[in-house]
Formats: structure tokens, sequence, C-alpha cells
């Protein structure tokens, strides 16, 4: 039976509700008492009472006990915007549709994503949400994920740092998140029952960094496992993710959830840390976990252990509930266009033609400027609250002072192109001073449950602007997609403006940037290849029947194309502004360091146009020579800083060990090499203004481990091995007349670097014995 509550906002003692009398304590005590009371409860509950806790009620609900006062709470999706729906699959509640999850990362602007999450949280109290699903924060290996248009970035500083605000800013209205999808759903080809191969060191430094830094730094109330295999094992039942990665390591505190229908062993999973699984199952997963405790399968406390993470979120998100919650659509709205217009990146602009001027002709065309595609398809999709288009607000914008004309182009709904419209759209265009094109991907293209076949537009929206281009020059392109897109029309307009997925007030904002009102100051949060076989994943992507090897490694997006040193389309962090900046002092506070110790790095910017803009500071290290495989630059920190014509600001970054250091297989932690960094300022991957260097010395020493098989340049490179091999090769190199000298013996040691130290025996003529050899290595490995 499904139970309703009326919950006030805060529940104090002796006030009268529905709840039992220890449930009131509970939520009322908090810290220690509140676990010791939690534990009080459980003790109370029947195996089957605890058991039923770590499976919904429905398709959205926790289950409540009602014996026992205990309540259910409510979870909808939500990465961009409330979509609640009230049975499943029925039509959603409106709410605002704000910028999905890449479009808010090509603004840089963390208290921006922060912003966007306060408000959706509002609109969660309003409509009785307790947790929201999202943000989702999966590295975009290939620009043909299906879900890209709601994963940040192909970088894991950048996406960690966006969505790390975006839960602050959801959690402060007294609502939980849920980190999703944890680990590798990369790809939606085959997503229930793929595996994600990939090394360990990849694995850390890709696609497990952004989720490190969310967990630690924003402290989601949950985390939502993904449907695929990671390394041969489920991520709903992957002990190495869920409790030693995500609990043991990262200190997470709150309860793991099952992306809906995740789940393959239940009993398995329990143990491995999944403590709840979605949506109701009938009631078999409940079945299959009473019966492993009855038969000793499975201990109790582990059951015990999840039942007490689920209900600390369910008396969080009841202490938290805010009575009869309200939020003012038309504030959201206005908020959602402020959004929008921060995260529109100017790829090109030629002649200054952009902002465009309030005079003349102005041809808007393509269907996308009277029908927006907002966003993509699946479950992050939102019923807005209204939708603003391009045309209108165009219109509205300049008044009487400028002639509209328009043409659809192509048709929404279908590939083919129409000549007739191409006609209409040329003659429209031939009679304006300027011609906007809106272009990009349908929102047909890009939905969760499956992959774009490749990466190219409609061949009916590159022909219009190919033929377009060639009856007027005055050509500004403004396109709408959620990842990355082939251009061969690129040198035809003078103006591309990239607009991702703007959410409902997407038209308006696109007026403000074109005209204006605001100053471009997005920046790409990926890199666009020149065509999807650049792409490094191009080879394995999206894999072979249900295994996917990530044979690319830790060169994904700019990491691959900078090492590379290939030519791409757009480069990673790269975008246009209406003013100029330039950048100078760049200032290190010590030139050597420890590993544990902390730099700080300052930098100074300045406006140097005739216009108010915004600058993305963006700071990447770079391992100047390493033994290791590395990349040529990585992101480290950015800052996005707001500066008048002529104002100059500095900018201070933080460095800390992680900045430094590469995830080390061998003794299983993040490693320092000695040696010197660059620190890089830029204003994209592509283009470095400033650098200096730091010497970091390493506080963690690696015993290396020496044997018959190692080789002569392996113990020469250890200072400490070589004092104490250096007899040794002398010893050899005097049986040959040739290597009386020093210098001819280090020659020697150099030309014979690779060879392994057992060949000293079979080469030494008798003067090197099994048994020298065995009391060298007992000395070098001591």
């Amino acid at each position: 039976m499904k139970l309703e509550y009326k919950i006030p906002y805060r529940i104090e003692r002796g006030e009268q509700t529905n709840f039992s009398p220890l449930f009131i304590r509970i939520i009322s005590q908090g810290g220690k008492q509140m676990e010791k009371d939690i534990k009080k409860l459980i003790s109370q509950m029947t195996l089957e009472e605890k058991a039923s806790l770590c499976s919904g009620l429905d398709f959205w609900h926790t289950k409540p006990i009602e014996r026992l006062g205990i309540p259910s709470i409510r979870m909808s999706d939500g990465p961009h915007g409330l979509r609640k729906e009230e049975t499943m699959f029925s039509k959603t509640v409106p709410a605002t549709c704000f910028p999905t999850a890449v479009t808010i990362a090509a603004s840089w602007d963390k208290l921006l994503a922060e912003k966007m999450g306060k408000a959706i949280g509002e609109e969660c109290q309003a409509e009785n949400v307790q947790i929201l699903l999202g943000p989702g924060i999966n590295m975009k290996r290939s620009p043909l994920c299906g879900r890209n248009f709601e994963y940040y970035s192909e970088d894991p500083i950048l996406a960690g740092e966006l969505a790390a605000h975006f839960i602050k800013g959801v959690q402060s209205q007294g609502v939980g998140t849920s980190l999703k999808h944890f680990a590798a759903n990369n790809q939606e080809h085959r997503r229930l029952t793929v595996d994600a191969i990939i090394d360990e060191r990849t694995l850390r430094e890709i696609y497990l960094t952004a989720f490190e830094k969310a967990v630690k730094e924003a402290k989601p109330w949950t985390v939502m496992c993904s449907y695929n295999k990671v390394n041969g094992t489920y991520a709903s039942e992957n002990e190495f993710l869920l409790t030693k990665v995500l609990r043991e390591e990262w200190g997470f505190e709150g309860f793991v959830v099952s992306d809906w229908g995740a789940v393959n062993d239940r009993v398995k999973g329990l143990a491995a840390g999944l403590d709840l699984q979605m949506p109701y199952d009938g009631g078999n997963g409940d079945k299959k976990i009473i019966e492993a405790v009855k038969s000793g399968k499975l201990p109790e406390e582990v059951l015990d252990r999840a039942v007490e993470r689920i209900l600390k979120i369910v008396f969080k998100a009841i202490e938290n509930k805010k009575e009869n919650a309200t939020y003012d659509k038309e504030a959201h709205h206005k908020l959602a266009r402020e959004i929008a217009r921060e995260c529109f990146v100017l790829l090109k602009n030629e002649n200054n033609i952009l902002p465009l001027k309030k005079e003349g002709k102005i041809a808007l065309i393509g269907a996308f400027a009277k029908k927006p595609q907002i966003q993509g398809g699946g479950s992050a999709h939102v019923n807005p609250t209204r939708v603003d288009d391009a045309v209108e607000e165009i219109k509205k914008l300049v008044g009487d002072k400028v002639e509209i004309l328009y043409a659809d182009g192509y048709h929404i709904e279908k590939d083919d192109v129409d000549e007739k419209l191409i006609e209409e759209a040329k003659e429209i265009a031939k009679k304006a001073d300027v011609v906007v094109i809106f272009a990009g991907l349908p929102e047909r293209y890009e939905s969760e449950g499956f992959d774009r076949p490749h990466m190219k537009m409609p061949e009916s929206h590159n022909r219009l602007i190919e033929e377009v281009a060639k009856v007027n020059s005055n050509l500004v392109v403004v396109l709408s997609n959620g990842a990355p897109i082939e251009m061969p029309w690129v040198d035809k307009p003078k103006a591309i403006l990239e607009t991702y997925r703007g959410g409902q007030a997407w038209g308006g904002a696109v007026a403000d940037v074109l005209f204006g009102v605001v100053n471009p100051s997005g920046k790409l949060p990926e890199s666009f290849p020149k065509k999807l076989s650049d792409n490094p994943s191009y080879l394995f992507f999206p894999g072979e029947d249900d295994r996917s090897e990530y044979r690319e490694g830790i060169f994904i997006g700019y990491r691959y194309y900078d090492k590379k040193e290939m030519e791409v389309l757009f480069p990673f962090g790269y975008g246009l502004s209406y003013t100029t900046f330039e950048y100078s002092d760049l200032k290190l506070d010590k030139k050597e360091m420890k590993d544990d110790e902390v730099l700080k790095v300052s930098v100074k910017v300045k406006n140097t146009g005739k216009v108010k803009g915004k600058e993305i500071v963006q700071l990447y290290v770079r391992d100047v020579k390493s033994n290791y495989i590395r990349p040529e630059k990585e992101l480290k920190g950015f800052e996005k800083v707001e500066l008048e014509p002529g104002e100059e600001k500095e900018v201070v970054f933080y460095l800390d060990k992680r900045a430094f250091a590469f995830y080390n297989i061998d003794i299983k932690d993040w490693y320092v090499e000695d040696g010197e960094f660059e620190i890089l300022i830029g204003k994209s991957s592509r283009d470095i203004v400033l650098k200096d260097k730091v010497f970091v010395k390493s506080t963690t020493k690696i015993k290396r481990h020496y044997h018959i098989n190692s080789t002569i340049g392996d113990i020469m490179s250890d200072p400490e091995a070589s004092a104490k091999f250096k007899h040794i090769l002398e010893q050899f190199a005097s049986a040959f007349p040739a290597f009386s000298s020093e210098e001819a013996i280090m020659n020697f040691a150099e030309m014979m670097k690779y060879m392994p130290l057992r060949n000293l025996i079979h080469f030494g003529q008798g003067k090197f014995t099994e048994e020298m050899l065995e009391n060298l290595l007992k000395e070098i490995n001591s």
C-alpha cells in the first residue's frame, strides 16, 4: 500500500505527526545518536521488511514500512530539468528545460552550474521529488554516443568540477542527487550487456576521476551504477567499484541505486555494495535476498548495512522536505535564457560580421529557427514550461528597425533534400544583407538507447548551407547539436555559432548573442575532429558483440590529438569573443617543491577590446620528461573571469599532488615522478600563451625488485642499484681488454643496456658465476 504523508519542513520533538516516536527522534537528533537510533529501528524489523527496503515500491518510489512509520520517498529523472512522470511512461509534468550538460560545460562556469542546480532543486521541492537522477558525468569517448548531449566533456577535470557544483546547487535545496552512470557508460550500443574492457590506469585517470571529484567535493546523496560490465563484472555487482573505490577510497556515505533494470544478480549485487534495486520487480529480488540470508549465503549484517544507508537518506529527505513549496516559472525561464547565452561558442567570426547590426534585411533560414531542437531524447527529456523560437525572439529584439525574412530550407522530420525549399531559401537570401542559417542535428539523432552511425548533419542541412553561400557571402551559421559534427562547408560562412542543446529559452539567448546584447564567452568542452576516423576510439567503438575494448587508453579527446600533433576542426577549450584578451605576469610561488606541497600559480588577464567580456583561463600541466607514457598536456584548472574594457584581473590556481601525478599500477596509487613540469596557461589546448617550469620531487620511492631477467639498463637507471652494480660491471669488463677505461666500461654498459643480467654469466668467460649473480640480487634488493 502506498502511504501518503503530510510532512513539515522540519519535525521538532513533540509535534503531532503520523510517524513513530523513534522515527521522529531519528530525524531530530542527527549525528551519532541518529546512527544508533537507525540501528535500533533496523533491529525491530523482520528479515522480510529489511529485504523489502532494498527494492522499489513502483517505478519511482522507495518502499515504506507502515508498521514502523517509515515513509516512501520519490526519485525522478532530470539532469537538465525535472522529468516527473505520474505513472510509468506517462506524460511528464511541465518543468523548466535548462541547457543540457554539454551546453553548460561549454560555459566553463562552475557558479552557473550551481545556480542551475539550485533552480532544479526548487522545482523538485515543488513537485515533491526527493532525489534527482543526475547529473550524468560519463566521458565523451566517442562523438557518436547517443547520450553525449547529457554528458559534460571529454575531460574529467572539467566534467568533475561542473558536476560537483551542480550537485551542490541541487542539494542546497534539500533535494538529493544521484551521480551517474558509475562507471564507463560511454556508449548506448548494447549498453545493458556490453563489457567495457579498460586497463586500470586508464580507468582511474579518465573514467573515474570526474566521479571521484564530484563525490569528494559535493557528497551526492546517492550514486547510480551503470548497466554495463566493467572488466568482466557487471557494474551492479562490481565490488571493486562499489565498495573498494567508491566507499573505502573516496569515503562515499550515501546509497548506491541501480540504473533502472541494471541488476543482474541481486544477491551478488547486495554483497558488492548495491543497496537499492529499481524499479519494483514484483518482489523477485527481495525473495532472493531473504533466501540467501536464511541459507547463510549472505550475512545478515550485509543486508543491515544496506538498509542503514537507505534509511539515512530517507530521513535526510524527509527532514528537508518543504511543505507547499512553489517556484516562479517566469523567473526560471529567464534564468534558462541567462544560462544558455553564457554557453554558446563562437567558432568563427570573419570581418567581425557578428554582432549583427539592427538595420537592413536579415534572412533567417532553417526550420530549427521556428522549431528549436533544445534537448535530446530518452530519460532526460523534459516537458518544457514554454519554448522560445529564434524568429520571434529576434523580431522582438530588433523591432521595426530590421526587415526579417524567413524560409524553412529543409524538413525537420526527414533528411531528404527538398530542392523546392532550397530554391525558396536562395531567393530569400538574395534579397538579404545578412543570412543566418539554423542547422545541426534533429533531436531524433541524439537519444538514450542508440548511438549515432556517423558525425554528419542531415544532407539537407549541408546542401542548404552550400547553396545559400553561393548567393550571399554574408552568411552566419547557428548550430544545434549535442556532440561534434563534420563541417564540409566550414570555409563558406563568415561566422559559426555553436549553441549545442540550449534548453527552452534558446531562441532568446540566440537573439541576445547574435545582436551583441551579451558577448559570447563559451569554449568547447570537447575537441571537434575533422572527420570521424580521426577520433582515437574510431577503430574500437562500439566494439564486437558484448565486448568494447578501450584500446586508446588514456588518449581520448585532446590528449590524443595534441600528442599526435593532429590537425582538428576546432580544438578543446576553443572559443572566440567580441573583444580581445591579453595574458601576462605568470608567477609560480616556488620553483622547486615536494609532491606533498601545494603550488600557487597566478596570472593576469586583461580585456584589450572595446566591450565587456568573459574569458576562460585554462591551466594545463606537462611532464617535460617522463619514463612513463603521458599526454602532451592535461587540464588541471580553469576559471572564468568577467572584465570591462581595459580592466585587468589576477587569476589564482592552487595545484596539489594530483596535478602532477599519474596512476601507477605497480604501487596501485597516484605517483609523481621526479622532474620538471611545465605550467601552461592557454586560451585553448592549442593556444598556449604563457608557460613556466617547476621541479617536483616525489615523496614516494618505488622500490623495484630485480631478478635475473632485469636488464643492465634497468640497474643503471637506478642510482642506488647502479652504485652496487658498478664493481660487478668492472669485473665483467676486465675479461675484455678493450674495456679497460671507465669511459669504455660505461659505453659498454650503454651498448648492452637491454641485455638481461643472466647474460653476464653466459658471456663472462667464467669470471661471473650464478652464485655471484644471486649475491648481487640479494644486495641490490635488500
